[in-house]
């Protein structure tokens, strides 16, 4: 994930309110990503020359998946959370803002019909106390509670700034994600194998948590997009299906039939 910052503008000409939550944008000069010339398909934002739509195969899923994500991931186009939205459609995205803590997400946190836990390492004392494991989402299953992955979408420093200035998420439980899995992610550089981008924090989440079907359909969907992105920024077309495009056209020929 990307460290870009942001300026003040001497005046906005982007849109002034969020879209996910209706909160006051910070003012910022146009992002200016690499190849932000090309012609971009308003559905999913990638170049149009591999458009991602016909790949898009929504799933169901028990565990729900919101994102609590930094202001300036919004403007990256190889943000991979959208890409959650795009399959599980009860994925709810709320922008971080340090002061504005976002009304609508407090007052889900609340709410006794979820039972949400944030997704972060346990590699510090001092919230040890609040760290369970997935076996903890199998125990709300079995309550009739919907579980919740709260995903801070953001680079690993700001996701680290967003736990630890969120008083809202203190008395949440903390789930580290433990896999094997390394990072197939090919559009920005990880400090480490083992740092998965947003999609595939939230894939491997659906697998442990027992909605296999959804992660299967979100891995794949976060292949296309990969290799899709990966190919576009060399400007070739992918003119045949790759294996993980055939199987989601597959699927939607199923759920067709």
């Amino acid at each position: 994930m990307s460290d870009a910052m942001s300026q003040p503008p001497e005046s906005s000409s982007l849109t002034d309110f969020d879209p996910a939550t209706g909160h006051p944008r910070p003012p910022r000069r146009e992002f200016k990503a690499r190849g932000s010339f090309v012609t971009r398909c308003e559905g999913c934002n990638l170049p149009e020359l591999n458009c991602l739509c016909p790949y898009q195969v929504k799933a169901d899923s028990t565990a729900q998946v919101w994102l609590l994500t930094h202001s300036i991931e919004h403007y990256k186009p190889t943000n991979t959370g959208r890409l959650i939205g795009d399959v599980l459609t009860q994925t709810r995205v709320f922008t971080w803002y340090r002061t504005a803590p976002d009304k609508e997400l407090a007052a889900l946190l609340e709410d006794p019909r979820y039972a949400p836990f944030v997704i972060f390492p346990d590699d510090q004392p001092d919230y040890a106390d609040r760290v369970v494991d997935i076996n903890a989402v199998h125990a709300v299953k079995q309550q009739a509670r919907i579980p919740v992955f709260v995903i801070l979408d953001g680079t690993w420093r700001q996701a680290r700034r967003m736990f630890r200035k969120s008083p809202y998420l203190d008395a949440l439980p903390v789930l580290p994600l433990r896999t094997e899995r390394e990072t197939r992610y090919r559009l920005r550089k990880p400090a480490s194998k083992a740092h998965l981008c947003t999609a595939e924090v939230a894939i491997e989440l659906l697998r442990q948590s027992g909605d296999e079907n959804a992660a299967d359909v979100l891995d794949d969907y976060f292949d296309v997009f990969n290799d899709s992105y990966a190919e576009s920024r060399y400007y070739r077309k992918i003119a045949e299906p790759t294996a993980a495009m055939q199987r989601l056209l597959d699927r939607q020929t199923e759920a067709n039939a």
